[in-house]
């Protein structure tokens, strides 16, 4: 999944720590349910937060299965893995950005 999708400015958030920790977590557990209960948060937030990545996103990124006899669950896309790792990427870049420009601050004290 290509990045250049991605908008930054007003609206809602499309990506950020809350909604990868949710992916992870329904990775984890194959459940948006149990993903919720370990982030201590409603069922109905969670979903609301799948249907608005599946939303925004151009491409499904968590695709569920409605329960029954067999149980339903939750798993993550291709392109939310890609997705995933390149914001994880972005985010390791960024930190380490943060490190430098701040010991450089530090130096011209």
């Amino acid at each position: 999944m290509s990045l250049t999708g991605l908008e930054v400015g007003p609206g809602p958030a499309f990506l950020g720590p809350g909604r990868i920790e949710l992916m992870e977590r329904i990775a984890a557990t194959g459940s948006i349910n149990k993903a919720a209960k370990e982030m201590g948060m409603s069922y109905k937030k969670a979903w609301m937060m799948v249907q608005s990545l599946n939303r925004q996103a151009t491409t499904p990124l968590i695709i569920t299965q409605t329960g029954g006899e067999q149980g339903g669950g939750a798993q993550l896309s291709t392109a939310a893995q890609e997705l995933m790792q390149a914001y994880q990427a972005l985010r390791q870049r960024f930190e380490e950005f943060l490190r430098q420009e701040t010991q450089n601050l530090l130096r011209n004290e």
